[in-house]
C-alpha cells in the first residue's frame, strides 16, 4: 500500500479508536437483535447495542453502537424519529400490523380522503397512546408480548406521546401512506390502529421506514452487506460514524498531554484550567480531546470542587 492510502485510511479512521456508530438499514425481517449479534461477529466487539429497537416488519435507520458508543445510546434513544407508514384500512389484527391474526374486518369503501386527513388532527402534537400488547414494555416483570403470545391482554395506561408532524403522503384505498415525525415512545402500530377505529372502520400497519433517528439519516445508511464487505476488504470503521456524532450539542476542548493522564486515571481538570470564569454553570457537559483529535472523555463542571471531573472516559475497542 502507498503512503497517500495509509494516510487517508488514518484519516478516515480518526475518532474512531474507541469505537462508532454504524448506520444500519435494518433489512424487513430482521429483528433489531439479530443485526446487533450478526454485527457483533464482523466487528468482533465486546459491547455492542442498538439505538432504538425496530420491529422485524420493519426497514430503515437502526443505530448500531459499538465499543464506547454503548454509554451514549441514550443520546440516539431520546431524540426525535421520522417515519414512513403504509396503513391498510379494512382489518385490524392483534398485533397491529401484518404480522398478526386478523381481529376484526369492516367495510372501508366509505372511507375518503378527506375523512383520513381530519382524522390525523387528533394525533398531531401531545396526545395520550395506549400501548399495544404486542410491545417490549414490562408487566409485573414480563414482557408485554411474552403475555399476548400466551392469549392473556392486561390493561396499559396510557401514556403521552408527541408528533412534530402527520401528514398524508398517499391515498390510494385502502391503502395510505403517512409521514410522522415524532418523539420517544411513540408506537406507529398504535397510530395506524388508532386512526382505524377513528374512521368507524378497521385498519393495521403493511409497511413502516424509519427514516431518520436523532442525527441519523436514511440517506446516509449502509446495509449488513456492506459492512460485511468493508470488514472483509479492510476495517469496518471504514463506513462508520464516530462517537462524536450524537454530541455536537456539547462544547469541546482539546487536552494537554499532562491533562491526558490525569483524565485516564480519573482525575479532575482544575475548574479555570478550561475556559474562562463565566463560560460554564455546574453541571454543564463537554467533549475532552487528546492532542491526536480522538475523543477521550465527556467531562463535567463541578465548580464546587474546583474542577472538572471525568464523568465517562472512552477505552479502545
Amino acid at each position: 500500500m502507498t503512503d497517500e492510502h495509509n494516510a487517508s485510511v488514518g484519516t478516515q479512521r480518526l475518532g474512531l479508536a474507541a469505537g462508532g456508530y454504524l448506520n444500519i438499514n435494518k433489512p424487513q425481517g430482521w429483528t433489531s437483535t439479530d443485526v446487533v449479534r450478526k454485527l457483533k461477529g464482523v466487528t468482533r466487539a465486546k459491547k455492542i447495542g442498538h439505538g432504538g429497537t425496530l420491529d422485524p416488519l420493519a426497514t430503515g435507520v437502526l443505530p448500531i453502537c459499538v465499543g464506547s458508543a454503548t454509554r451514549f445510546a441514550d443520546t440516539v434513544l431520546l431524540g426525535n424519529k421520522s417515519y414512513r407508514i403504509t396503513m391498510t384500512l379494512g382489518s385490524s389484527t392483534n398485533t397491529y400490523d401484518s404480522e398478526g391474526d386478523t381481529t376484526a374486518e369492516a367495510d372501508w369503501s366509505a372511507v375518503t380522503r378527506e375523512q383520513v386527513v381530519e382524522s390525523l388532527n387528533d394525533f398531531r402534537g401531545k396526545f395520550d397512546q395506549i400501548p399495544p400488547m404486542f410491545s417490549a414494555l414490562h408487566h409485573n416483570g414480563q414482557r408485554l408480548y411474552e403475555l399476548a403470545r400466551k392469549g392473556i391482554e392486561v390493561e396499559r395506561p396510557a401514556r403521552q406521546v408527541e408528533t412534530m408532524s402527520l401528514d398524508l403522503i398517499e391515498f390510494n384505498a385502502p391503502e395510505v401512506i403517512l409521514d410522522v415525525e415524532c418523539g420517544h415512545g411513540f408506537y406507529a402500530r398504535t397510530l395506524v390502529h388508532d386512526i382505524g377505529e377513528k374512521l368507524v372502520t378497521h385498519a393495521h400497519m403493511t409497511g413502516l421506514v424509519r427514516t431518520h433517528a436523532g442525527v441519523f439519516n436514511l440517506e446516509n445508511t449502509v446495509t449488513i452487506e456492506q459492512v460485511i464487505a468493508t470488514a472483509d476488504s479492510g476495517d469496518w470503521r471504514d463506513v462508520a460514524m464516530p462517537i462524536d456524532t450524537t454530541l455536537q450539542h456539547m462544547q469541546q476542548a482539546t487536552l494537554t498531554s499532562a491533562q491526558v493522564e490525569m483524565v485516564g486515571y480519573g482525575q479532575q481538570i482544575a475548574v479555570y484550567d478550561i475556559g474562562k470564569p463565566g463560560d460554564f454553570a455546574p453541571g454543564d457537559r463537554i467533549r475532552a480531546y487528546a492532542p491526536d483529535g480522538e475523543l477521550l472523555a465527556i467531562l463535567i463542571f463541578e465548580p464546587e470542587k474546583l474542577g472538572w471531573r471525568p464523568e465517562k472516559v472512552l477505552m479502545a475497542i
